[in-house]
């Protein structure tokens, strides 16, 4: 195993003996030798790939939505539906990290990670970095919401007139179609590659 190789296993290790102590305690409550200990490396390992608890966190955040960008580029028509429909069911199958930020306080590093993602970057002009700013915000603000429903859709649902509601694991391709700007604005940049300043 090479220097890369091996780098990237110890980076994984890290990662994962992290989420593992996470299921059971507070990130505040665990220390970096608890971490190595689990991840079975050195402390030097730990901090030649991460700065902090919170860095080994978010670098997975970050590298999990840009596999997703990459994987949805490859096959992508340009649909608005279409990229929101990927996107989501992205989410849901990663429901188990979202959900274990949220509950541990920890959002804010998924916002941050879509935020740098594909939120506006200074060298857009200004009308450019508002409409980028709007979308961004706004389908992080939907994919919170999403989140704090139980990572449902509203499909079947009758409202709060007492009648059950049908659980969707995300939103469906007719719900993401009536709530497509009218102008057919393709908001598919959102699933560009992310460029590195």
């Amino acid at each position: 195993m090479g220097n890369r190789e091996r780098n990237t296993y110890v980076m994984e290790r890290i990662t994962r003996a992290t989420l593992c102590l996470l299921e059971d305690h507070e990130l505040s409550d665990i220390s970096v030798s608890q971490i190595c200990q689990t991840a079975q490396v050195s402390r030097n390992s730990f901090y030649r790939n991460f700065e902090s608890r919170e860095d080994v966190l978010a670098r997975h955040i970050s590298a999990l939505l840009e596999s997703w960008s990459e994987a949805y580029q490859g096959r992508a028509t340009g649909s608005n539906a279409e990229m929101y429909g990927s996107l989501f069911a992205f989410l849901k199958k990663n429901a188990g990290l979202l959900l274990l930020l949220k509950r541990r306080g920890l959002f804010h590093l998924f916002e941050r990670a879509f935020m740098e993602n594909w939120g506006p970057k200074a060298e857009l002009e200004n009308v450019a970095a508002y409409t980028v700013a709007f979308v961004s915000y706004g389908t992080y603000g939907w994919i919170e919401e999403w989140i704090a429903r139980g990572m449902h859709g509203s499909h079947g649902s009758r409202g709060s007139h007492g009648q059950e509601s049908a659980p969707l694991t995300s939103p469906t391709t007719t719900e993401l179609r009536t709530a497509e700007p009218a102008r057919k604005t393709n908001w598919a940049f959102l699933s560009e590659k992310p460029s590195r300043a």
